[in-house]
Parts: C-alpha cells; structure tokens; sequence
C-alpha cells in the first residue's frame, strides 16, 4: 500500500503543533509513525513516554500487512477505524457466544480464541478493547496455539489491562504496547493506520 495521495491542511498544522510538543526527531522511522500517529489521534503528547515500541516488530508487521496478512482485531471499533483494508473481527465470528458461555469466559476471550482457531499463523493482531482479549492471545501464544509478525496490544480499562500488557512484553511476542492503563480502539486503529500509511520502505 502506497502513502496516501495528499494530506490535509489541517492535519499538517496539527503534525507541527505535536511536534513542537514532543520532539520524536530520535525515534527510529515506523516507532516515531506510530508515537506521532497516537498523540495526533488523542492529543495527547504524554502518550510518547508511555508507549513501548519495538522497531523490528514494526517493520515485520508492516511487511506482512503490505504483503496482504489478515488483519485480526477484537472487536468492530478498532476494525472500523482502519479504513485501508478489511479486517477479521473476532468477538462477531460465529459461536463465540456460545464458545464463552461454555467456558466461563469473556466474548472477547472467546473471540480471540475462536479467531486463533482461523488464523494459528501469520496475521497482525490488534487489540484496543478489553484486557480480556490480549491475555487470550498470550495465552495461546504460550501455548503454541498462534504466532504472529506483530500484536497490537493497547486494550483499555482498569481491570487487568496494565498486567495484560505487561504479559504481553514479557511473552517475548513482536508487540506494540503501552505501560499504563489507557489504551482504547482509536489508539489501537491508530497504530496499524501508521504501519499502513508510513513512508518507510518495508
């Protein structure tokens, strides 16, 4: 996928007002495209201490959406937030209802579950609703279940998500994560929209 043809007046003014906010001049290419994509979507400078980029990760996820992965996302909101391409959501699949009231679980653990199922290789997975959904995916993860060029894993909320993150990074897996416990669908689209749209040659 090429950079988009022409950028708005608007969001240049605001790319210079971040970056007369946060200088992000020494981050590695796709690490600043995901920091600068993040703050412009929230407005929120502070998000450039709190993100945890892995550059390698990044360029291995963005080669495998450019090479046409399956992008997975656990729930609609992030899916709609990623108007490049069409994307598996996983908390819709079929019988993933019923799949989390047999065990016990969250829709979006039987979500992520059910889409490990569909997609045990090669896809991007980005996470940006409940904490739920990312500790699925690291479980399965753990346990041979699925691998991955790269996890977005920025859910949100006050139960869990700080430890679901932390497990994440400490998984090993090839991630893009936060340290604290915001995170949401917006920033989670935001991420991959900055893989999909960055300059940098894969």
């Amino acid at each position: 996928m090429s950079p988009r043809a022409t950028v708005h007046a608007i969001e240049v003014e605001s790319y210079a007002i971040l970056r007369s906010r946060l200088d992000t001049s020494d981050l590695p290419p796709l690490t600043r495209a995901v920091v600068e994509r993040i703050v412009h979507t929230s407005a929120d400078p502070s998000w450039g201490g709190d993100l945890v980029c892995d550059e390698e990760a990044l360029r291995a996820g963005r080669a495998a959406l450019l090479d046409g992965a399956p992008l997975v996302t656990d729930v609609r909101m992030v899916a709609v937030g990623v108007t490049a391409r069409p994307t598996t959501i996983a908390i819709d699949l079929p019988g993933v209802r019923e799949l989390a009231a047999a065990e016990g679980i969250t829709r979006s653990a039987a979500g992520i579950r059910t889409a490990v199922r569909d997609h045990p290789a090669g896809a991007v997975w980005a996470i940006g609703n409940a904490p739920t959904a990312l500790a699925e995916l690291v479980r399965c993860a753990a346990s041979g279940l699925v691998t991955t060029p790269l996890v977005v894993g920025l859910p949100v909320g006050f139960v869990g998500s700080v430890q679901a993150k932390a497990a994440l990074r400490s998984a090993g897996l090839p991630a893009v994560s936060n340290r604290s416990e915001r995170g949401g669908a917006a920033v989670a689209a935001a991420a991959v929209n900055a893989l999909l749209y960055s300059e940098e040659s894969p």
